[in-house]
């Protein structure tokens, strides 16, 4: 039930808007409000939510990259300073297209209650693209599980971070993004990607550090 509430959070904060032609024909999806396009993108963007430490490592790379902005480093520093990267890691597993993890079980989930509709694109045998669309009644349970279950919450809050970080990027883009990282690159298939949280650290200090000195 925990993976299913983080994959509804997930997938309510990353869905974009949908099209006429999304639910033409389609009776399942009458009251469909936002569609997550690809399996790949998903499990991109959950490989961030349940890695923090990866997570804040990327708010680094954007903080370095970018205009130095110091919301960046601040949220970098929540996530690096608490014990949250070792307490909510749930690590997933290395494969051909990157971090991977079944998501069939919790998915069921969400289709059975009505919260959310997974449809294929392609033929049998060969579909080219899996899309999961959020029905109105999973936005009204998010609402619901933020106000009564404060501990599922944090997915909601996590979910929303993660994907202003990905912005409008593709699931290739994300993908490649997360190989640039040499334990994730490194890690053998099926095994579980390892954490990065103390070089994580490491890194945010020497960006502190150099702060310090701007400012003597």
């Amino acid at each position: 039930m925990q993976d299913a509430a983080r994959l509804l959070m997930l997938i309510n904060e990353a869905a974009e808007d949908i099209t006429d032609a999304d639910t033409a024909g389609d009776p399942a999806l009458e009251t469909a409000i936002g569609v997550v396009r690809t399996q790949v993108r998903l499990q991109k963007l959950d490989f961030w939510v349940r890695n923090p430490d990866y997570l804040a490592n990327e708010l680094l790379s954007d903080y370095e990259n970018g205009d130095h902005d110091p919301v960046l480093l601040q949220l970098a520093g929540e996530i690096l300073d608490s014990e949250e990267p070792e307490l909510r890691r749930y690590p997933m597993l290395r494969y051909m297209f990157g971090a991977y993890e079944d998501l069939e079980d919790a998915l069921a989930v969400l289709r059975q209650a009505d919260l959310v509709v997974r449809r294929k694109k392609g033929r049998p045998g060969h579909v080219v693209q899996t899309n999961f669309f959020l029905l109105r009644a999973g936005r009204d349970t998010v609402k619901l599980i933020r106000t009564d279950y404060k501990e599922l919450a944090w997915y909601s809050t996590r979910s929303a971070l993660v994907v202003e970080l990905a912005g409008g990027q593709g699931a290739t883009q994300l993908k490649d993004r997360q190989y640039i990282q040499e334990e994730y690159l490194n890690t053998p298939y099926g095994v579980r990607i390892p954490p990065i949280a103390e070089r994580a650290r490491t890194r945010l200090t020497g960006l502190r550090t150099g702060l310090t000195g701007e400012s003597e």
